[in-house]
């Protein structure tokens, strides 16, 4: 299944996406796609619905972050070999853990806003995996069972803030709107292999990222079952898990670095094979 949420922000509305593509509305099955609905038991209900028979949304709505009351926006940094060799750092041991702050989430195509004063913020497409039961202390081997779904997660980041302004990096990845999410949920039953999607992000109509969850340091698994030697994961909890090459900070012409850097008016878009896509446009700093 592809779950969503759809309608203004605040107001949003659980629905589905069916076979045909449509956009229908779940609200007289669920009051909200949240926590409480991403159990294997849950969606096991929600796939039984025959959803010809639901209504029928129109016209193009506004489409939210796909799951609401997220507890924990968990992210992973340097997981892709190639994204590590392009910013020049070695390979982790382990898993290199921060958090996004929860006030940083958005639907998928909303505008970005730029923080005041930057002048570094860079683009991550990434895999984002949303948890489904409780994790506590789980094996590798189980722990793809305590998915609910996967999505598309933009881990925007102000390098200058993760970088240069000393410190953890999560005062570079939680600016507000830095963490557009979806545009829907696919639940876990139609990704049997997240160690095979193809990534990708445009700039401006400018492919910019190319790249394969296959090349991942960690996979999907051993980081749900890593994070959770250290922190319980709860249904809703969101973590995504790096990204591949191809990051403004990384470019280079002639073999030397030349940034490139979000601007006032840039539009990104950006996809995963199977998980849809998202398309934002970058907008100047709002108090």
């Amino acid at each position: 299944m592809k779950l969503v949420r759809y309608g203004r922000p605040g107001k949003e509305k659980p629905g589905l996406i069916d076979a045909q593509g449509k956009l229908r509305d779940l609200s007289a099955v669920v009051a909200d796609i949240g926590p409480e609905q991403l159990s294997d038991k849950a969606l096991a209900k929600l796939a039984k619905l025959k959803t010809d028979t639901l209504p029928l949304v129109r016209g193009r709505p506004r489409l939210g972050c796909p799951v609401a009351r997220i507890g924990k926006f968990l992210a992973i940094g340097l997981n892709y070999a190639d994204h590590a060799a392009e910013a020049g750092m070695p390979l982790p041991k382990e898993p290199i853990l921060f958090t996004k702050a929860i006030s940083c989430i958005q639907g998928p195509d909303d505008d970005v806003m730029l923080p005041k004063g930057s002048k570094k913020t860079d683009w991550e497409v990434e895999l984002g995996v949303v948890i489904g039961q409780r994790a506590r202390y789980v094996t590798q081997k189980d722990a793809l069972s305590y998915v609910a779904g996967y999505c598309v997660v933009n881990d925007l980041s102000e390098r200058e803030y993760q970088i240069e302004r000393g410190g953890t990096w999560d005062k570079g990845k939680g600016c507000d709107t830095f963490g557009p999410i979806g545009p829907w949920l696919v639940t876990r039953d139609e990704v049997p292999n997240p160690q095979n999607l193809n990534l990708w992000l445009d700039l401006n109509c400018q492919r910019m990222q190319t790249g394969n969850t296959k090349t991942m340091v960690f996979n999907v698994a051993k980081l749900i079952s890593y994070v959770s030697q250290f922190m319980t994961l709860e249904p809703g909890d969101v973590l995504t898990t790096g990204t591949p090459p191809g990051v403004g900070m990384g470019v280079k012409k002639n073999g030397q670095p030349a940034p490139v850097y979000l601007k006032r008016g840039d539009v990104m878009t950006l996809g995963i094979e199977g998980l849809g896509s998202q398309s934002q446009k970058v907008v100047a700093f709002k108090a």
